[in-house]
C-alpha cells in the first residue's frame, strides 16, 4: 500500500449546496467550508468527501463521453517522496499542481490523483 484514501474530491459550482445534498443523503456532516472547499465526512476515521468550487464545469451527462464523470481522489501518505518513486514505478506521472501539503499525479490512463501528507 502506498497510501489510504483521504477523499473523493467533486467539482461543482456551489460546493455549499451539493456538500448539503450528500450529508442528507449519507448522514454526514460538514466539518470545513473555506475559499470555495467544503469538506464533509461521517467520522474522524473516514475518507472525506470534498466539494471544490469550479464555476465554469460542465456537469456529467451520463452516458455521455465527452461530459464524463469529474472527480478525483486524495490518498494520504506518510513520506511523499517515497510514495512519488512507488506511484512512478507503478506506471503513474507527476502532474503539474499541487501546493505545500499535496502533488498532483495522473493514473496510467490519465486519470488524475492527489497525494496528501
Amino acid at each position: 500500500m502506498i497510501g489510504r484514501l483521504d477523499a473523493v474530491v467533486i467539482d461543482c459550482p456551489d460546493p455549499r449546496a451539493l456538500a448539503d445534498f450528500y450529508c442528507a443523503l449519507l448522514g454526514m456532516h460538514v466539518v470545513r467550508d473555506e475559499d470555495g472547499r467544503v469538506t464533509t465526512r461521517t467520522d474522524s476515521d473516514a475518507p472525506s468527501l470534498v466539494f471544490q468550487k469550479a464555476p465554469d464545469l460542465l456537469p456529467p451527462d451520463w452516458p455521455d463521453r465527452n461530459r464524463p464523470q469529474q472527480f478525483h481522489l486524495n490518498a494520504r501518505v506518510g513520506d511523499i517522496e517515497a510514495a512519488e518513486r512507488r506511484v512512478l514505478a507503478a506506471g503513474g506521472k507527476r502532474l503539474d499542481g499541487g501546493s505545500g501539503r499535496c502533488r498532483v499525479y495522473a493514473d496510467p490512463v490519465g486519470n488524475p490523483f492527489w497525494l496528501v501528507w
